[in-house]
């Protein structure tokens, strides 16, 4: 039977994320919130059942008996509060990234899950992506890693807007916004993904009008090698990501949506493309769907665990990199 599911959220990658769920013939979109009906109607009115239910109320969703799981998208802000109402009212979690302000709020909402016997998983999409696993798993042939530099950097029009003297919420501490948390967490979950927690890490913000960050480089320390994040929504680039091992060099265009990955031999110069024909852009949350459902449905604890610490172990450097900052966010957090 397909996972009955509700949303909170009604922007694009919610639709990314319903459209690519629906896809895999195991999650049935049921319940659709917003603050506005109409807004709910609209979002509901794409898809083809007649049994969604829509919820102006957060605890009206919670109490829909016809859903086991709740996908929340909402502004950075507004994550934990809303998490927290679906795991006490016994809902799975599927979080939009970044999942709360501060690992001792993410602490609490694991907590809960447990005590409720529901799951909680972050939705990293591009750690799910099959070329990113083979990215991974090609990192055993370099022999001993001397470092990596990983980009992510577009961008934003709404930075037009900071230019005009407006504060979008994207850009606003008050909404959790900044370059950080809304594309450096690409990085550094990537990074964390491949590399384990760093012994230290150290962020270098360049901030814009808004008090916000709107780019940054973030150095995470290992024991033997050092990796270099660089994220922006004030500049684009278009620089690769490498991994540098002292046999060879794993290279990628992109850490996101990867479409090469090629292994660059030491030696012998060689270079040999390891990557898989990726669908198109528009089916990239498919991975995730799948795999979410996967650890619902079979309830794999051993995936379920590893999942929750890499969740506290990439929230652990956001939240160190903004408070070494001043980056903060409401209530001095």
């Amino acid at each position: 039977m397909p996972i009955n599911f509700g949303i909170i959220g009604t922007n694009w990658i919610t639709h990314s994320f319903v459209k690519c769920a629906h896809s895999t013939s195991k999650w049935n979109l049921t319940a659709v919130y917003s603050r506005k009906q109409e807004t709910a109607q609209e979002f509901a009115s794409r898809y083809k059942s007649k049994d969604i239910a829509l919820y102006t109320s957060v605890d009206g969703l919670a109490n829909d008996t016809n859903l086991s799981t709740v996908y929340i998208a909402s502004p950075n802000i507004l994550h934990y509060e809303q998490a927290k109402t679906m795991l006490l009212a016994g809902k799975n979690v599927i979080l939009e990234k970044p999942s709360c302000s501060t690992v001792s709020e993410l602490d609490h909402l694991f907590q809960l899950a447990k005590e409720k016997g529901v799951i909680l998983i972050e939705a990293f999409r591009h750690i799910q992506e099959a070329n990113f696993k083979i990215l991974k798993s090609a990192m055993a042939s370099l022999g001993p890693l001397y470092g990596a530099s990983i980009t992510f950097a577009q961008y934003s029009s709404r930075y037009e807007q900071v230019l005009a003297g407006e504060t979008p919420n994207i850009f606003n501490l008050e909404m959790g916004g900044g370059a950080l948390p809304d594309l450096g967490v690409y990085c550094v979950a990537a990074a964390i993904d491949l590399f384990g927690a760093p012994k230290d890490s150290i962020y270098y913000p360049v901030k814009i009008a808004t008090g916000a960050d709107g780019a940054g480089k973030l150095i995470l320390s290992y024991d033997t090698f050092s990796v270099y994040l660089c994220h922006s929504k004030i500049y684009a680039s278009d620089a690769p990501s490498e991994i540098y091992g002292e046999k060879g060099t794993l290279l990628v265009p992109t850490v996101t949506d990867i479409e090469s990955v090629v292994l660059c031999d030491a030696k012998t110069k060689n270079r040999t493309e390891l990557a898989r024909p990726k669908e198109p852009a528009e089916w990239n949350l498919k991975d995730e769907a799948e795999e979410f459902a996967r650890c619902i449905e079979q309830r794999d604890q051993d995936a379920i665990d590893r999942y929750e610490q890499l969740s506290r172990d990439i929230l652990r450097v956001l939240e160190k990199s903004r408070r070494d900052n001043g980056l903060l966010f409401p209530g001095g957090i």
